[in-house]
C-alpha cells in the first residue's frame, strides 16, 4: 500500500536548513511497526503519522517518531506537521489542536504567500528534576576541561533534557560527545539527552545551542523545540517572570535554525510556553508499505493508491 508524505524543513524560512521532517498525512493503516520502520528508512530525526482525531473539535491526532522510539511529544514535529496539513490543503492556516502523547497540543499557523510558519502552545510549566550529574562528569561527557562548564540543570515539557551552558560559542563548537562517559554519566539518568548551550538566559537574549540524543538514535540535531520549550520555561520558573528570546541551532552541521521561544508567569509559576518558526516546503511523494507493516482493521478505512 502507498502512503503520501511531504518533507519539511522545520525552523527555517528556506528549503535544507533547519530539521528535516516527514509527514505521513493520513497514516491510517499503518500498524506500529510500519511507522518506526518508516522512520528508520526516512532516518529524520523524527517523522510524524497524521491520524483522524479522538475528540472530534481537534484537527488531528499525530504520533511521532525518531529512527529508534516514538516520542510523546516533540517541537518541531509539532510545528511542522501542523505547517503541512496546511501545505496540503487539509486545514487552511489558523489554530487548531493536535493531539499527541502528552495530550492535546494547540498550534497556531501562518501562511504569507509560500512562506509558512507555526507556534505551539502548552498549557503547563517544566518538570525539573531533584539533582544533576556533577560539572565535572558533564565535561567529560562533551569532552571539555571542567571549567567550560557554566551551569547545568534538568527539565522536560514531555522528553527530559540535560541543559550545560557553556563558556561561551566556541565551548559549543569544541564539543564531542564522549560516548563512554555518556553511557557512564547520562544513559540511566532523568535525561539521557543532553543539550549544550552558550548565552544568557534573559528576556529579549539570543542563545547558540547543540543536541545530542543517542538513546533517539539522533547523533545530532538541528532544531530541538522540545528543548527549547523547556529550557524557556525552566529559566521563566527560575526568574519567576515572563522571559522570550531566540535559540540559534545547527549552525555548525549546516542547517541553521531560528527558534522563538517564551514563557509566561503568572503568580510565580509558569503558566504557558510556545515555540515557534518558519517551515519550508521541500518535496512530496508516495512510500510504498509492505503488507506486513499493515493493520489489518484499519486499512479499510483508506483508499490505497494503486
Amino acid at each position: 500500500m502507498r502512503f503520501d508524505y511531504l518533507i519539511v524543513d522545520v525552523f527555517s524560512d528556506t528549503p535544507f536548513g533547519g530539521n528535516q521532517l516527514a509527514v505521513l498525512t493520513d497514516a491510517r493503516g499503518l500498524s506500529d511497526e510500519g511507522m518506526q520502520a518508516i522512520a528508520r528508512e526516512f532516518n529524520f530525526a523524527e517523522s510524524t503519522f497524521v491520524l483522524p482525531p479522538d475528540d472530534p473539535a481537534h484537527a488531528a491526532r499525530v504520533r511521532i517518531f525518531t529512527p529508534a522510539r516514538e516520542l510523546p511529544f516533540a517541537g518541531h514535529p509539532t510545528v511542522g506537521t501542523a505547517c503541512a496539513l496546511v501545505m496540503s490543503g487539509a486545514r487552511s492556516p489558523g489554530e487548531f489542536v493536535l493531539e499527541e502523547g502528552v495530550g492535546p497540543v494547540a498550534v497556531t499557523t501562518r501562511q504569507e504567500g509560500d512562506r509558512h510558519s507555526a507556534r505551539l502552545r502548552l498549557e503547563r510549566g517544566p518538570d525539573q528534576p531533584n539533582s544533576m550529574p556533577s560539572p565535572a562528569d558533564l565535561a567529560a561527557v562533551l569532552s571539555l576541561p571542567e571549567d567550560a562548564v557554566v551551569d547545568a540543570f534538568g527539565a522536560s515539557v514531555g522528553v527530559p533534557f540535560t541543559f550545560v551552558q557553556l563558556a561561551d560559542r566556541d565551548a559549543v563548537d569544541c564539543s564531542k560527545l564522549d560516548n563512554g562517559a555518556w553511557s557512564r554519566v547520562l544513559e540511566n539518568s532523568w535525561s539521557p539527552q543532553v543539550y549544550l548551550f552558550a548565552g544568557e538566559l534573559k528576556d529579549g537574549g539570543e542563545i547558540y545551542a547543540r543536541m545530542f540524543a543517542p538513546s533517539f538514535g539522533i547523533a545530532e540535531d538541528p532544531a530541538t523545540g522540545a528543548a527549547a520549550a523547556a529550557i524557556v520555561g525552566a529559566a521563566a520558573q527560575k526568574a519567576k517572570r515572563s522571559l522570550s528570546f531566540h535559540i540559534r541551532q545547527g549552525v555548525a552541521m549546516g542547517r541553521p535554525s531560528l527558534l522563538n521561544v517564551s514563557a509566561a508567569v503568572e503568580q510565580a509559576e509558569v503558566r504557558s510556553i510556545e515555540v515557534g518558526g518558519g517551515c519550508a516546503f521541500v518535496a512530496r511523494g508516495e512510500i510504498e508499505v509492505p503488507e506486513r507493516f499493515l493493520h489489518a482493521a484499519g486499512t479499510s478505512e483508506r483508499s490505497p493508491h494503486d
